[in-house]
């Protein structure tokens, strides 16, 4: 999607931000021609990966080998 000058000028920073985050090109026609703004390197994808700490990370044949016997109760009130 092409966009013009007016509307870079009007959101210059959001939209040079938009490159940065995603590493899409934008696009600007001006004077019947295209310009493109492209970041400087290309970024991977999986720089858009978001931490969670909720996830567990490690081997998950470790899990297979846990040991609940201390903590398994056959009553389920306890």
């Amino acid at each position: 999607m092409a966009i013009n000058a007016s509307q870079l000028r009007a959101n210059i920073y959001r939209l040079l931000d938009q490159v940065l985050q995603s590493g899409i090109p934008l696009e600007i026609e001006r004077k019947g021609q295209r310009l493109l703004i492209v970041p400087e390197k290309k970024r991977s994808k999986l720089d858009n990966l978001v931490e969670r700490a909720d996830l567990i990370k490690g081997d998950p044949d470790d899990l297979v080998e846990l040991d609940w016997s201390d903590a398994w109760s056959p009553d389920p009130c306890t």
